[in-house]
């Protein structure tokens, strides 16, 4: 039964039924510590009471570390989770999960999209929900209201960013890691996923067939690209010069140093033009992300004249409608093709 006691800053309310756990709140005022014990009692009658005292106890910063801690290193696409859930943290970290709304993921959603791309607040939702999804399936943690659902923003159209051949030995001039030269020139040749580079192992790796054989991948279907004499030449190399793995660096430290080289090779541009009194291109060199080597590689494969399944074989894609944001050919290569 139900019983309520005053304290010193309001009134608790105990409930303790046989075969249920003992449920206890505190209250302001005696009227609501008795309502609410009305409530649990009757749901515990009716069979349909169910403890939510983990989810009292547990904040949105408790559930995303548990998460990151034992669920991301599990995933072969969960490290960039430790970032996301730190920005999810500093705004949303505090609430208690019971207290958690739709409301509060559309302030975080709004306020994140001042400051980030669309996508990056889309990864960052969508790791918040699979933390809750798992807490409610396996953790044994109820949400009375349920999951809290939001609007993501819309998906970014594909990018039509392509890279000049220029732009790219442009970068390559302005690296200092002999790494980040061949990676890029491996990257653009084969269309190759940043992590799939990095995990690159030479016991999957045949020069003589020019094959390359990735056994994870992020789409989880194992496949085996095949290498242009370009890509072939780059890793014999490597092998030659005798490194234990193809590239040592982590996906993570490729981006970085790749970033550093694009700034580099802007400044080293810019400083030419100041020389030789040339206008400087707002384009060149701006803009550019890492992923946009695949996104080269896959388009300058269709514009080799392969075809959707041949190119969807090489670079991993599941769908045509997936290929479709890497294929913006150039108008004037259409144009040849129409007569």
């Amino acid at each position: 039964m139900a019983t309520v006691s005053k304290r010193d800053n309001g009134w608790m309310c105990q409930v303790r039924k046989k075969g249920f756990p003992a449920r206890s709140k505190k209250f302001d005022t005696k009227t609501e510590a008795l309502e609410w014990g009305r409530i649990v009692e009757a749901e515990m009658d009716r069979g349909l009471f169910v403890s939510t005292d983990e989810a009292d106890r547990t904040t949105v910063a408790d559930l995303l570390d548990r998460y990151t801690r034992d669920v991301s290193p599990t995933k072969r696409s969960g490290g960039s989770d430790k970032g996301r859930a730190e920005k999810l943290k500093k705004q949303l970290g505090a609430y208690k999960l019971t207290a958690l709304t739709s409301s509060h993921l559309v302030g975080y959603r709004d306020a994140r999209l001042k400051e980030v791309s669309p996508q990056t607040v889309i990864h960052e939702l969508n790791l918040l929900n699979r933390a809750l999804t798992l807490a409610t399936r396996e953790w044994g943690i109820v949400l009375p209201s349920g999951i809290p659902k939001v609007i993501k923003p819309r998906k970014p159209q594909g990018r039509d960013r392509r890279l000049h051949p220029d732009e790219i030995q442009a970068i390559i001039d302005a690296t200092e890691s002999p790494d980040l030269r061949d990676f890029i020139r491996l990257a653009v040749a084969t269309g190759m996923r940043r992590g799939e580079l990095a995990s690159l192992r030479w016991e999957n790796i045949d020069l003589d067939r020019r094959t390359a054989h990735l056994p994870l991948t992020k789409t989880d279907t194992p496949r085996t690209v095949p290498l242009s004499s370009v890509a072939t030449a780059v890793l014999q190399a490597r092998k030659d010069a005798r490194y234990t793995v193809p590239f040592a660096l982590t996906a993570n430290a490729l981006t970085r140093a790749f970033c550093r080289a694009v700034q580099r090779a802007r400044g080293l541009y810019e400083s030419t033009c100041r020389v030789l009194e040339r206008p400087v291109d707002p384009q060149w060199l701006v803009g550019i992300r890492l992923h946009d080597l695949r996104h080269e590689a896959t388009s300058r494969f269709f514009e080799l004249g392969l075809q959707t399944v041949e190119v969807a074989s090489i670079t991993g894609h599941k769908t045509l409608a997936m290929l479709k944001r890497y294929t913006h050919l150039k108008a004037e290569d259409l144009a040849k093709k129409l007569g």
